[in-house]
């Protein structure tokens, strides 16, 4: 308990001086590839939230999804690639391979699919080589391109706002 007090200090600490540095980025291409982050501990259909952007044409295939969770369970067998505070190392790091995969890649969209301001999760998106980033109204605003007000329990609502608005774009 005391070790993750410790690492959520460290943690806070560095996202406060990596938000600091924080750039604009333009999507100037079409969408193709879409990266997913999720809050598991409070939204449990990711599963139908994938669906639902499949059925918006984005191809299933140029959908990676990574899951937060408060507590992982070492036989659980999980669909997506999940992860939880103990992938976090004392340097503010991510020790998970697959973590470290997402943040590597250079998706043309994030979708930021969490609602409260959670450090692991903001570093994350922040850690991000997403070019645009989407995400709830209530989390920072240095973090993402776009904002949407809308309760995460409505991901049709999400979805169908979010691809009228990339139309409008031409990101589509």
């Amino acid at each position: 308990m005391f070790l993750n007090y410790i690492k959520s200090f460290i943690l806070k600490k560095t996202l406060k001086k990596s938000l600091r540095n924080v750039k604009d980025e333009s999507l100037s291409s079409p969408i193709i590839g879409v990266g997913l982050i999720v809050d598991e501990s409070n939204f449990l259909k990711t599963a139908a939230l994938k669906q639902e952007i499949i059925s918006n044409g984005i191809s299933e295939n140029n959908i990676k999804v990574i899951v937060f969770r408060d507590v992982l369970k070492s036989k659980e067998v999980y669909l997506e690639p999940a992860f939880g505070l103990k992938d976090l190392n004392f340097t503010g790091g991510f020790k998970e391979q697959s973590i470290n995969e997402f943040i590597s890649e250079e998706f043309d969209l994030l979708i930021n699919y969490y609602d409260e301001e959670r450090p692991f999760l903001l570093l994350l998106t922040n850690s991000s080589k997403a070019k645009f980033k989407v995400g709830f109204s209530t989390v920072d605003k240095r973090l993402n391109h776009f904002l949407i007000t809308i309760e995460p329990e409505n991901y049709k609502g999400f979805t169908s706002e979010l691809f009228r608005y990339l139309k409008i774009l031409n990101k589509i």
